[in-house]
């Protein structure tokens, strides 16, 4: 594997990073100040100034779309695209100044590989040209959706309609005004002896009647608006038979095209966020005395900045040789190198951030420093598209494969 940086990727690390110095870095607290504001004003579920004026400024500077996969009419491959989706993941809202933040990127892969022609221009288009966002609809409370089989939600054909009922949770994105899309994830057949082709996937207006956003559920005490974690009930919604994807049944088949690149573009954006947290701790260590010598003299910081450095060495690799090998033999191929830095990137950075905290003391665990959000918002991520221990079973299995008829 050759992991040299072409001419192209170079020049656009060197502009997403001229971009974020510029643009990113200096409203970071901008981003925070408005939404207390918009909430002290009565409402923060309303989108910032800040990201709409500068999600122009990144259209204008060629920076849009940037994740679009190349077999479907991006300029990238996977293993391009990781070291900038590394950058922007440094401050966590800055994916969509570039129109690549989840789970918007996940929704138009989506629709790009299963959608049909009428499908991709009513939803695909405003979602590629950053004029809508969307949601996509799996986790139920009532059930371990770990396991996507448990999915109770139902989708009912009649006539020329389906009737979605159910209940869904940690539907992220959906407490966004700008929110115009769910899809959903439910069950078309659930007597089917298959438990993998019971499954369907359907496209939900945000504004169908039956739907309702029901409340924003908190992550270690953040709301997250304008984005949002939400339940949403859904009573007897009536969506066309043309909204339905790919074909009844085929719900796993799109979960598994999906989750894919969904899950290595967060570990690509964990690694830039383990990056800067080392780096606000070294500078931290640097300018702090304590019990009469600099904290960056204390051996145990030098036992856990090396210990960082050596996390994110092996999280950024393993990373992309997983891209590497989605680009060259296909995602199923690579879903072990998938499964392994799902569990890898995320424990790396907990640590690293972890320690980032320590080393800035009281101040590590407020919003003066963004490393608070960065770790609430990381701890998540060991549960979203599937639990770590979802990911070692499988990753045991294959290991286990190998060998049973040697």
């Amino acid at each position: 594997m050759d992991f040299n940086f072409t001419p192209k990727v170079r020049d656009l690390q060197a502009r997403v990073g001229t971009f974020m110095d510029e643009h990113v870095y200096p409203n970071e607290q901008r981003f925070p100040a408005e939404i207390e504001a918009n909430r002290r004003n009565g409402n923060a579920w309303i989108p910032t100034r800040v990201v709409e004026e500068l999600k122009v400024e990144a259209h204008k500077a060629g920076l849009w779309n940037l994740w679009r996969p190349r077999d479907h009419g991006g300029e990238l491959t996977n293993l391009e695209y990781a070291p900038l989706c590394e950058i922007m993941g440094r401050v966590s809202w800055a994916p969509e100044l570039f129109n690549c933040s989840a789970p918007d990127t996940g929704n138009m892969e989506v629709l790009l590989r299963y959608g049909s022609a009428a499908q991709q221009q009513q939803w695909l288009e405003p979602l590629l040209a950053g004029e809508m966002r969307s949601a996509f609809l799996m986790t139920e409370p009532e059930v371990a959706s770990s396991d996507a089989t448990n999915i109770q939600c139902s989708i009912r054909r009649d006539g020329d309609h389906y009737v979605v009922n159910g209940r869904k949770w940690w539907s992220s994105g959906a407490g966004d005004p700008r929110c115009r899309l769910y899809i959903l994830m439910g069950k078309t057949d659930p007597d089917n002896a298959d438990r993998h082709q019971q499954q369907s996937m359907i496209l939900v207006p945000a504004d169908a009647p039956g739907v309702v956003v029901e409340r924003a559920l908190s992550v270690f005490g953040y709301d997250d608006a304008p984005h949002g974690h939400m339940e949403v009930n859904l009573d007897n919604v009536r969506v066309p038979v043309t909204n339905m994807l790919l074909g009844e049944g085929r719900g796993f088949e799109i979960a598994q095209g999906r989750l894919g690149p969904g899950r290595i573009h967060h570990c690509m954006r964990i690694i830039g966020q383990a990056e800067r947290a080392l780096e606000l701790m070294s500078r931290r260590l640097l300018s702090r005395v304590a019990f009469g010598k600099p904290v960056a003299e204390q051996s145990v910081w030098h036992e856990r900045l090396a210990e960082s450095r050596i996390l994110i060495e092996q999280a950024r690799l393993l990373t992309l040789k997983a891209a590497f090998m989605m680009d060259t033999v296909g995602n199923k191929a690579a879903r072990a190198e998938i499964a392994m830095i799902k569990v890898l990137a995320p424990n790396a950075a907990q640590k690293i951030i972890d320690w980032a905290i320590q080393a800035h003391g009281g101040g590590g665990v407020s919003d003066v420093f963004p490393l608070a959000w960065m770790y609430a918002w990381n701890r998540s991520l060991r549960l979203a598209d599937g639990p770590d221990e979802v990911h070692r079973s499988q990753i045991a299995k294959l290991e286990l494969r190998k060998h049973q008829h040697r």
